[in-house]
């Protein structure tokens, strides 16, 4: 019998072609793709993570080159984009901003102009929303927010593939967003509007929702709670994140006070459906934002979730470079 060859991709390495300039895809907050978009690329996502676990070889981005550039500090973004490339066939560039121009006061528009005409699609993790969306702008190739201040689209991608795969489409389910308006909160919201699920939305007074953020659309989707209890009780899915993200640190102290009812406990999580899920988006402080009995509990499953941003990343730069392969 003949042997099965160990790569499959040696038809599939023409099909990563430039962008067409003006035709340029950029992913920089979860409302950039369309319903059907997403379905395809957790249907895609799936695939992927099924060729990784059988070790099964696919390359369609063979030679194609990702710039990733770093503002803030990061383990799963850093490892799941470079990881991903890799295993698509292609190379990673990692690009901290201490360390370039960009550090010593190059514009962005310049620096976009630049590595977009060197590597074939960018991932930055930076602070303001403005620094990506001048960024892509200027950029010949598809550009991906790996995070920031605002906005943290691969992660809540990645969440919501974990929540498929382990309950089954989103499409009316309830999820609880305990803790801060921050960039993983305002994510959320845009994928219930997007996606058509529920979300509510707890955190102590001082920490609420910017409602100049919120669209009329997304308002339908969701309820602010005055209570943790609140929106915690019969939800599908619980989820939550640091109360100090990066660059609030000097903040920490009155964070810490303002949030201490709002940690995930046993208690929070028994409010929820009986089968209901927890997830954080890690680093998680246990006893801070969650207890240690939810996080390493058996409703927890924050270990497959991190582990899923590999997946969809690598769907995801498959779709902007090379656009639907099924």
């Amino acid at each position: 019998m003949q042997a099965k060859p160990l790569v499959e991709s040696s038809m599939m390495t023409s099909m990563a072609k430039p962008p067409v300039p003006g035709q340029v895809r950029h992913y920089l907050q979860f409302a950039d793709l369309t319903c059907e978009e997403y379905a395809y690329l957790l249907k895609r996502s799936a695939w992927l993570k099924t060729k990784f676990k059988s070790y099964e070889t696919w390359h369609p981005l063979h030679d194609r080159t990702l710039a990733m550039i770093f503002e803030k500090h990061s383990t799963r973004t850093r490892l799941s984009f470079e990881a991903g490339i890799h295993q698509l066939g292609g190379h990673a560039v990692y690009l901290n901003t201490r360390d370039t121009q960009l550090g010593r006061g190059e514009p962005v528009e310049d620096a976009a102009q630049v590595i977009s005409r060197m590597t074939d699609i960018i991932m930055i993790r930076t602070f303001g929303q403005d620094i990506i969306e001048r960024f892509a702008a200027n950029s010949r190739v598809p550009v991906i927010n790996g995070l920031t201040n605002e906005y943290h689209p691969c992660q809540v991608l990645a969440d919501i593939f974990t929540f498929v795969e382990a309950r089954g489409p989103i499409q009316g389910k309830t999820v609880a967003w305990v803790g801060d308006a921050n960039n993983m909160a305002y994510t959320w919201i845009q994928a219930a509007e997007c996606l058509d699920f529920q979300i509510r939305f707890s955190a102590p007074e001082g920490y609420q929702l910017d409602s100049s953020r919120l669209t009329s659309a997304a308002l339908n989707h969701l309820t602010v709670c005055a209570s943790p209890k609140e929106a915690c009780k019969d939800a599908d899915l619980v989820t939550t994140d640091v109360w100090t993200s990066m660059g609030y640190e000097a903040e920490n102290t009155s964070r810490m006070h303002a949030f201490k009812e709002w940690m995930v406990s046993t208690q929070l999580m028994g409010l929820a459906k009986p089968d209901a899920l927890f997830m954080h988006c890690l680093p998680a402080h246990r006893g801070e934002e969650v207890s240690a009995e939810v996080i390493d509990g058996p409703q927890s499953i924050v270990w497959e979730e991190a582990e899923n941003r590999l997946h969809v990343q690598k769907a995801l730069m498959e779709y902007l470079l090379c656009g639907r392969l099924d």
